[in-house]
């Protein structure tokens, strides 16, 4: 491609990005509507048609781009359309067949006009993509065409309105196949599937020939996921094709434009290369964050920042918060630094000044309210402060802030709202960053917009402010359908932040509406977004049921293809006939309409048809956690434990934070025998579930068996303290103290051998692991201790009593030893003893230990009084065990008899 030629194109393409990205740079020149080349073009022409159809998207007349630009007539001039040309047919063959045809990649020998024309359909696709965020996005909402062609000259007399909304149920259809439904009603569906399509196929064109991105149009893989990402937003769930591709063309936009060298490279040196790249990572973190991939969007959001040298940090200052207050007390205050260089500069007038917008708020409170909007700082009013510090960190109230440093800090408010729990100490977290961007003078539309929604959300949970949030949405959804700001203003980042869909927004008033009791006229904004679900909540609250099932079958009436009017009418009526009805109309692509008839056979019992319907729904869309769980609970309940593993583990993947997704992991690798895995899983569900003793009882057990003694009897702990001393385990006890008895028999060992050879040892590495190594064994047996004290004083059984004389025993404690065993003794004793082999068996182990710790506290003490004791209760228990002569038990007892009454005879009074 010529020198001069590709630098024009590449001009070209940066102005179609600069039209949603414009430079923060405080001298940037108007943009020429009229540019050429230096030199003579090779074809002035296309050139020409690309100079023209682009000021027309510069200044947001997206739908004369599309139909009446020279361009778009040289694009469409060889489409062939009939009257009976089908909405599907024409998407996925009529018009790529038109683009591989204009674009003859195979025919063109020259890559300048290859780039030209692909160049010119990514620009008709941007004004197409571009018009339905106009029209679903930013506003102000126009009275476009249902088909973004329908004016064009060549079809503009072929079909009539009536067949076009046939072409607009089929888009809604189609956006819907990806196994969501729409979250609301939209309107020109039909533009982002025709953009998307027209960047997918010219993309395609390119690889098949010898220009590819990497040449030429490297932003197409940027507008694809901005095109796919609008498609997201839009749908009632987060889908997992989507997210494939979204991942796709993503890594290809750092591919090409990952850094400020590649963009230099590509662009020119001295353009606003940090903008770009800035805006780039801030979309890639806020898709990120949309499926809920913190980290990583939080490393997107960091090397945003540092691409413009940008940081920023929360203090604290005293403040004033409301009208009245007398004492100023402290306040959360977002502080702002730089670390040098130009790069980031305050946003100029020309590109964001929207004073004269609706939603400019210019004073501090409203009417309804005595708290302020922003805190009124005492150092502000002091203006208190070093100059020369206050130059290299200062408060964001009394510093402008460029465009991008304010959709950071409001991406880092996004990122707060997803990382945090919700509640109201999130709400007053995410202050400060609401109030930074209040307190700017100059703010892009959209920013102001979002700063705007997301302080509503934050007053409508408080009492004092809930009257003045809804009046700011009130006004927020009014300025949406307001003609200032200008179409072309509106689109500045507003890919920067992540502002819903206007229906969505719609929504979100109706549901503050019903919060505050305004249940009417929450009504007519569902009916007419066509909310049914929530539109029958609203009927349920009113007491009025059968009013909105007469409603839907109305509107099944007119739209008996809806497979939405279909579910919901399900829903209400709980029969299962309206939700196969859903998954015929819309051709076995409903996700919804499976999910809703696999609950129903589950709650009828029939769990392998649930799990076989759940397994439809997830292959629609598996980026749904509750059904994945819901497809575990029922593959467990049909005996399928590989399938239920898979799918609660799948759960907790998309869900880290549900506790009970992980219990059941765990559970089921401890059916499966693997500990160390479940190990792990439970430490996972009991970070988010600590009330649940079954939990713990099996985390102890877990724990024993891959040797982590300290946190299986913190679980024991835990266990008796939720289920008040009701709960005791003897058995994992006595695991625990096996492992404990033999850790310790080991270290004594090795700590003569050690003592033995010191004076020959060359290092003392092995000394100090051998040091570690006794200091857990004796941490591990003062927490036994702990436990069982802890038992035996609410009274325990004859094992408890038993392990807690070996405990006495490790401590080297005979006296206290011999006094547990003999209560473990008289725990086996009743009149059942007798008659019990079991039982027996047990008592006449419990009397051998006690009569051998008799006879070392006899041997240590030099006293014959506990050898007595034992001789008599040897005697007492032999003469009444006569039925049980035959066993090894009895026959040990007449042993250890004749032992101690030898001893007796052995030993000599004192003095005798």
């Amino acid at each position: 491609m010529a020198s001069n030629d590709t630098v024009f194109l590449r001009s070209l393409e940066l102005r179609l990005l600069r039209c949603s990205i414009p430079s923060d740079s405080l001298a940037r020149p108007p943009v020429p509507t009229q540019s050429s080349p230096p030199v003579a073009p090779q074809f002035p022409h296309l050139l020409s048609l690309l100079n023209d159809v682009v000021a027309l998207i510069e200044s947001g007349d997206y739908v004369q781009a599309l139909t009446s630009s020279s361009a778009s007539q040289a694009l469409f001039s060889c489409l062939q359309l009939d009257s009976f040309e089908s909405a599907h047919r024409f998407y996925s063959e009529t018009l790529p067949d038109c683009v591989s045809s204009f674009l003859n990649v195979s025919g063109s020998e020259d890559s300048v006009e290859l780039g030209c024309k692909a160049l010119l359909v990514m620009a008709v696709a941007v004004a197409s993509l571009l018009a339905f965020t106009q029209c679903n996005i930013t506003g102000p909402l126009d009275n476009l065409s249902l088909m973004p062609l329908a004016e064009l000259s060549i079809l503009k007399y072929l079909k009539g309105g009536g067949e076009w909304m046939e072409w607009e149920a089929w888009a809604q259809k189609e956006l819907m196949s990806v196994g969501s439904d729409l979250c609301a009603k939209f309107s020109n569906l039909q533009y982002l599937i025709f953009g998307k399509t027209l960047l997918l196929r010219m993309k395609d064109a390119l690889f098949e020939g010898s220009l590819s991105s990497i040449d030429g149009v490297r932003s197409t893989s940027w507008w694809l996921a901005r095109a796919l990402f609008l498609h997201q937003k839009l749908l009632d769930e987060r889908a997992s094709s989507l997210f494939d591709l979204l991942q796709v063309f993503t890594n290809e936009s750092f591919s090409y434009l990952g850094t400020l060298e590649k963009i230099k490279e590509y662009w020119c040196p001295n353009e606003d290369c940090s903008t770009i790249l800035s805006m780039l990572q801030l979309e890639a973190g806020i898709l990120e964050l949309y499926y809920g991939r913190l980290d990583t969007s939080k490393r997107h959001f960091e090397s945003a920042a540092e691409v413009c040298n940008f940081n920023f940090s929360l203090t604290g200052a005293l403040g004033f918060r409301t009208m009245h207050q007398v004492e100023p007390k402290a306040q959360l205050r977002l502080v702002t630094g730089t670390n040098g260089g130009d790069n980031c500069l305050s946003v100029s007038t020309e590109s964001s000044n929207t004073n004269n917008s609706p939603l400019s708020q210019s004073s501090e409170t409203y009417e309804d309210s005595d708290i302020l909007v922003t805190p009124r700082f005492v150092v502000d009013e002091r203006n208190i402060g070093s100059v020369e510090q206050d130059a290299k960190q200062h408060s964001v109230a009394a510093t402008p802030l460029s465009a991008i440093q304010q959709a950071l800090i409001l991406a880092q408010c996004l990122l707060i709202e997803k990382s945090t729990r919700n509640d109201e100490l999130q709400n007053w977290e995410m202050a400060p960053y609401i109030e930074a961007i209040d307190s700017q003078n100059l703010s892009p539309f959209m920013l102001r917009c979002f700063c705007n929604l997301l302080r509503i959300r934050w007053e409508s949970s408080r009492n004092r402010t809930k009257q003045r949030s809804l009046m700011t949405m009130e006004k927020l959804v009014e300025g949406v359908y307001d003609h200032s700001p200008g179409v072309a203003e509106r689109l500045y980042y507003c890919f920067g932040v992540n502002t819903p869909p206007i229906p969505t927004l719609r929504k979100e008033y109706g549901d503050l509406l019903v919060s505050c009791g305004l249940i009417g006229e929450a009504l007519k904004i569902y009916e007419d977004l066509e909310l049914w679900d929530n539109l029958i909540y609203c009927y349920q609250l009113m007491d009025k049921k059968a009013a909105a099932v007469e409603l839907i079958k109305k509107r099944l009436c007119e739209k008996p293809s809806d497979p939405r009017l279909w579910c919901s009418l399900g829903d209400v009526t709980n029969d299962d006939a309206s939700y196969e009805k859903a998954l015929e109309v819309s051709g076995r692509r409903s996700a919804r309409a499976f999910r809703s008839l696999a609950r129903s056979a589950y709650n009828r019992g029939e769990f392998e048809k649930s799990k076989m319907l759940w397994e439809s729904a997830m292959g629609l869309n598996s980026l749904y956690p509750d059904g994945w769980f819901a497809l575990g609970a029922a593959a467990l309940k049909s005996r399928d434990v590989d399938k239920a593993l898979d799918a609660f583990t799948r759960a907790v993947q998309l869900d880290p934070e549900n506790g009970e997704a992980w219990n059941n992991v765990a559970c089921l690798h401890m059916v499966k025998k693997r500990s160390k895995e479940a190990f792990i899983a439970f430490k996972e569900a009991l970070k988010l579930k600590r009330d649940s003793w079954q939990m713990w009882e099996n985390f102890s057990h877990v724990a024993v068996d891959v040797g982590n003694l300290s946190q299986a009897m913190e679980a024991v702990q835990k266990v008796l303290e939720k289920s008040k001393m009701k709960r005791i385990d003897s058995e994992l006890l006595e695991r625990i103290m096996l492992e404990i008895e033999g850790r310790a028999s080991t270290t004594r060992t090795d700590s003569g051998n050690v003592n033995s050879n010191v004076a020959n040892a060359s290092e003392t590495y092995g000394l100090e692991v051998e040091s570690a190594r006794n200091r857990e064994t004796e941490h591990l047996i003062e927490l036994i201790g702990q436990i069982l004290r802890q038992i035996v004083r609410s009274g325990g059984n004859a094992e408890i009593w038993g392990l807690y004389a070996r405990w006495h025993k490790l401590k080297g404690d005979l006296a206290m030893c011999s006094e547990a065993l003999l209560k473990q003794v008289r725990s086996y004793q009743g009149s059942d003893l007798w008659k019990d082999k079991d039982r027996f068996v047990k008592f006449a182990n419990a009397s051998l230990e006690l009569c051998k710790v008799y006879q070392e506290l006899a041997l240590h003490g030099n006293s014959r009084k506990e050898l007595f004791a034992a001789e008599m209760h040897l005697k007492s228990t032999i003469k009444q065990a006569m039925d049980f002569s035959d066993t090894k038990e009895y026959r040990d007892l007449v042993a250890c008899l004749e032992d101690v009454q030898g001893a007796l005879k052995a030993t000599t009074l004192p003095g005798a």
